[in-house]
């Protein structure tokens, strides 16, 4: 059974810095592309950062791009999220998702295969 579980989530103040975690478990993470995307109230869930294992090829959406960063433990058969100088437009839940087409970084949700439950982020002015 696949699984993708995401921590790190919270609340923090303008400027600050969260780390998101997503562990794998039932597939291997290194045969996928890994996405994060986030849904703010209201708001269609929309493309943060994207890493293909192979070759270590990273996307972000131009919103987050200087501030975020998306990374991978192969050991651990997992994907991190490091934000930093977050802003109040930063507030939604974050997910982790894998595209086992692995062959593009791509941008859209529906393309994803595996969805994580999400975790909430919220960033207070």
């Amino acid at each position: 059974q696949v699984q993708l579980v995401e921590s790190g989530g919270g609340l923090v103040q303008a400027g600050g810095s969260l780390r998101l975690s997503c562990a794998a478990s039932g597939l291997t993470l290194s045969s996928y592309v890994m996405g994060w995307f986030r849904q703010a109230p209201g708001k269609e869930r929309e493309f943060v950062a994207a890493i293909r294992w192979s070759g270590g090829i990273t996307a972000y959406a131009d919103s987050v791009k200087g501030r975020f960063t998306i990374s991978r433990d192969n050991a651990k058969n997992a994907v991190y999220l490091q934000m930093n100088s977050l802003k109040p437009e930063d507030t939604a839940v974050y997910y982790c998702a894998a595209d086992r087409s692995n062959i593009v970084v791509r941008r859209i949700p529906r393309l994803y295969d595996y969805w994580g439950q999400g975790t909430q982020v919220t960033v207070s002015s």
